[in-house]
């Protein structure tokens, strides 16, 4: 049962409560789950996309992956950047 509060405050937030709790109880049932660090317009933006369309966390995955990914690239374009430039 949520608290009045609860879903008055989901409510001002413009959340689809039914949209939110599914997404829970997958984060909670899987059994492969990172949790990330955001801020906090990036967190708004999540919430109401997973709340409000449908989308889940696997629908975002291939999207986290492909950004991991390019993330790591620059990562070893900076490591072989600093390297060359002790070799001289």
């Amino acid at each position: 049962m949520v608290r009045e509060d609860q879903y008055q405050r989901l409510l001002d937030s413009g959340l689809n409560i039914s949209g939110l709790i599914r997404d829970l109880i997958d984060d909670h049932l899987s059994h492969h789950k990172i949790t990330l660090s955001v801020s906090e317009e990036t967190r708004k933006i999540y919430d109401q996309v997973v709340s409000n369309t449908g989308a889940t966390d696997a629908d975002l995955e291939k999207y986290v992956l492909e950004s991991l990914k390019k993330l790591l690239r620059g990562r070893i374009e900076q490591m072989q950047n600093l390297e060359k430039s002790l070799k001289g």
